[in-house]
């Protein structure tokens, strides 16, 4: 037991040097980096209310959970540990399934599935599975981890081919905004990830080994910007009594910010943010 919780027990390592600016910490810029969950998850759990209060409590989840992933992404690059690789691909696994519970659209349903309590249901079961086999090839987690967002992409792609046309122009604009600041934020950090992973000794003779924790900026911020557009087509859908708008905190004028749901037609769960 004690080795799976020994430094550098984990058969993973990233390009960046290994203790080279701390004797405590073994990946210093990739535990360092993780720091960014614990910034943007609690913004993005304060601006989602309105609509967790309107739509589902169950939102604020995604978000809490992600502040979990902070925190195992740091102990697991802090250590290499292989408990810390397995804690931060579990969390990432359950903030997946939690959004597929929760958003994803009832028209893709399987057949046999009727309604969003049956389906999150069987996502559940999938999940605690899924969890169990994590530990059979840990190597391959990460790998089947991306390999999800494929399915994301996919599914986005057929939401917002719908949405476009059913809507007007205005706020058709927004959302496809959204959409592909959202998809060109993965593809950058799905570059970092994988040019950190297979292309390390091009990084290691430019003495720049910090790909892997831009992704985990990166991808943070592309999880904002993705689980809103999710959540907006949610809520134009379900609930579209609460007339919902995209906003960016801090300024809604600004070019760059986090995009959050106005509910413009629920007086009780409206915020200024």
């Amino acid at each position: 037991m004690a080795g799976m919780f020994a430094y550098e027990s984990s058969e993973v390592d990233w390009c960046e040097d290994n203790y080279k600016h701390s004797e405590n910490v073994v990946e210093y810029f990739n535990t360092m980096s993780s720091f960014v969950f614990f910034v943007v998850s609690p913004i993005m759990l304060y601006l989602f209310h309105p609509y967790a209060r309107e739509r589902n409590l169950a939102v604020h989840l995604v978000w809490l959970l992600m502040i979990f992933v902070g925190l195992f992404s740091m102990y697991f690059h802090m250590t290499l540990s292989y408990v810390g690789q397995m804690l931060d691909e579990i969390s990432i696994l359950w903030v997946l399934a939690i959004g597929y519970a929760l958003w994803f659209p009832r028209r893709h349903f399987p057949f046999f599935v009727k309604d969003r309590t049956t389906f999150s249901r069987m996502v559940l079961a999938i999940t605690v599975v899924t969890t169990l086999s994590s530990f059979i090839r840990p190597t391959a987690n990460a790998y089947a981890l991306n390999c999800f967002a494929l399915h994301i992409l996919y599914s986005l792609g057929l939401e917002m081919r719908r949405y476009a046309p059913l809507t007007w122009a205005a706020r058709t604009r927004r959302a496809l905004r959204l959409a592909q600041a959202s998809v060109g934020l993965w593809v950058l950090a799905i570059s970092c990830w994988i040019s950190d992973r297979f292309g390390c000794s091009v990084w290691q003779k430019l003495n720049f080994c910090y790909l892997h924790g831009i992704w985990h900026i990166l991808i943070v911020v592309a999880t904002a910007y993705g689980s809103t557009l999710v959540a907006y087509l949610d809520a134009s859908y379900e609930i579209p009594h609460s007339l919902p708008s995209l906003q960016y905190w801090p300024r809604d004028d600004w070019a760059l910010g986090l995009p959050y749901i106005a509910l413009r037609g629920t007086a009780k769960t409206r915020k200024g943010c």
